[in-house]
Formats: structure tokens, sequence, C-alpha cells
């Protein structure tokens, strides 16, 4: 081969394995996946940290673009396409649904979580010790409150008309709490081992509460991973590779729970809350759901069952929520 032939197949061979690389780049860059990015202070903001520490996001092809997403305005942002990928708790979703919402849950997330806390020198020692009593939670219209609603209700206790109810947010729950303006808290994880770590007791789970009621031996979903349906018909490939990301993040906390300790201070607590801190793998990791399967779908359409009867919900959507993938 002569010197002129041999330079135009090194840069023919050059040009193709340089276009060979920006195909990848474009490939890679093309699924780019916008997903909630939790806060400090809740169990979710566990998530990044995690899979970073543990190396366990390893597919060039999927990018996690984390998004700061209020859980206020996720379903605007998931209808505009600024968020690809949210969480939605059942009931919440299925308000949406009967709205015309087209979102869909698609994967697990967090169970629930949901921690009945009173006073160190508190007298009572459950929940229904609380009828007549004055509790906080979050807002009404909140996964967390609904849930605890739905669960005391299989239990015989009606949250609406057996206890009164002060809704606000966690900042101002803990205000009231500290300052023994109410007799209990319901609230959700960090904060309940926050409270647990500076001497407060833990005298129910809603998990508990419900597993009792329903003979199912499984903690609850609280949350699972939402999409929009046209964004999940579009982008199933790239969906299944993050239903397996997160559980697999979500496996690696329930098998290594020590992890939650190591990274303390990214999901809110303090330098000096070292019990709390200590107590994170015991009580945080049963929160992380790896399961996404006709047993929790079954869960899903109880939840959405009772807030019916209860008349959180006006009425059960026309078709289901959820899908497997």
């Amino acid at each position: 081969m002569n010197r002129r032939k041999l330079l135009q197949t090194a840069t023919a061979a050059g040009i193709a394995g340089l276009g060979a690389t920006f195909s990848r780049i474009a490939a890679a860059q093309g699924k780019s996946v916008r997903i909630t990015l939790p806060s400090p202070g809740s169990a979710g903001s566990a998530w990044r940290p995690v899979i970073e520490r543990l190396k366990l996001q390893t597919d060039p092809a999927l990018q996690l673009q984390w998004v700061v997403a209020d859980p206020g305005k996720m379903q605007t942002q998931l209808s505009a396409g600024t968020l690809d990928i949210g969480v939605f708790g059942a009931v919440g979703l299925a308000t949406l649904a009967n709205r015309g919402s087209d979102i869909e849950l698609f994967g697990p997330a967090l169970n629930n979580h949901g921690r009945w806390i009173v006073p160190a020198d508190s007298p009572y020692k459950a929940p229904r010790d609380l009828i007549g009593k004055t509790i906080a939670s979050t807002a009404e219209t909140s996964e967390t409150w609904q849930q605890a609603r739905i669960a005391a209700s299989l239990s015989g206790i009606d949250l609406k008309k057996d206890v009164k109810v002060i809704f606000g947010s966690p900042t101002a729950n803990l205000a009231l709490f500290e300052r023994g303006d109410v007799d209990a808290i319901i609230t959700l994880e960090p904060t309940a081992t926050r409270l647990v770590g500076r001497g407060a007791r833990e005298i129910a789970r809603v998990a508990d509460t419900w597993k009792q009621a329903t003979g199912l031996t499984e903690d609850p979903i609280l949350v699972g991973l939402a999409a929009s349906r046209k964004w999940l018909d579009s982008n199933r490939e790239t969906a299944l590779k993050v239903v397996d990301l997160f559980k697999r993040v979500n496996g690696a906390i329930r098998q290594q729970p020590q992890v939650l300790t190591a990274i303390s201070a990214e999901i809110g607590l303090k330098a000096e809350e070292t019990r709390a801190s200590a107590l994170l793998a015991e009580r945080l990791a049963p929160s992380y759901a790896t399961r996404w399967d006709e047993q929790v779908f079954a869960t899903i359409d109880k939840q959405i069952e009772v807030a019916t009867r209860l008349g959180i919900l006006e009425r059960a959507p026309v078709a289901k929520i959820y899908r497997q993938l």
C-alpha cells in the first residue's frame, strides 16, 4: 500500500472512530433522565449518596440528572416535562387520576415509614390511648397523613373524628411537639429517629398497624416511582433501567444498612446527633422498597378502596394507576 492510500485509510478509520464516539455520546445524552431529588430530612435523600458511594450506577447509557422537586409541584413538573420521574403515593395519585392526570406508578421507591411519637414522659402507649387528645401531622392532603388515617381506620380508629389534629409543615409540627402543645406527632423518617435519639418514645408504626389489620407480612408502599404515560410509552427501556437501579440501591441499603450511618449528614442529621445516627441502620432500612409485583399492586388497590370508603377519595379511578413494565 503506498503512502497516499495509507493516509486515506488512516483518515477514514479515524473519522469512523470519531463518528462512533460521537454516536455513543449522543446515545448516552439522549437517555439522560431528570429524576426527583428529595431534600435532606427525607428517607429518599439517601438514594443519591448511596448510589455514588457504592458505585451502583454503572450503565453509561443511563445518566441521572437529579432535579429538586417540590412535592406540591411534582405533577406540574412531570406534565411540563421539566421532570421525567417523580414519586407518588397511591391516594395522591388516585386523586390526580380522577382529575384526568396520566401519571402512573411503575416501580418501587419507599415503604410506609410513618411513626407515632410521644414525649418521653407521656403516659400514652398506643394510638388508641390518644382518642380525644391532640396530635400534629403533615398536611391533610399528604400521603403521610392519608395513609396513617387509612391504617388507623382498619384498626377501628377514625382519626378524622376521634382525635384533634393540627396540620402543618414538618418544622412547625416539631416546634409544637417540643413545646408540649400536642400529645403526639405522626412523622416520617429520619425525623422520627432524630426525636427518638433525643429521648422521645415511639408508640406505633403505621406499617405495623396496616399489617396487623390486613394480615399481610410486608410493609405497605408509601410512594413509588412515577412518570407520565406518554413518557413511559416512549422510554420503556430507560424506565426499566431506572427500576433496576432503584431495586439495587434499595436492596443495598437493606443488606448494608450501616451505610445510612455513613451518610447521616447527607440525609439531614447533625454531627452531634450520634445516638440518632447509630439508630438509622435498624430503623430506616425497612423503608426502602425492593418489590414491584402483584402483592404491591394489591396493597395499592386496598389503599384506594379504603380511602374511597372513608371519603378521602370521591371515587376509585376507572383505570389502574400502576403498571408493570
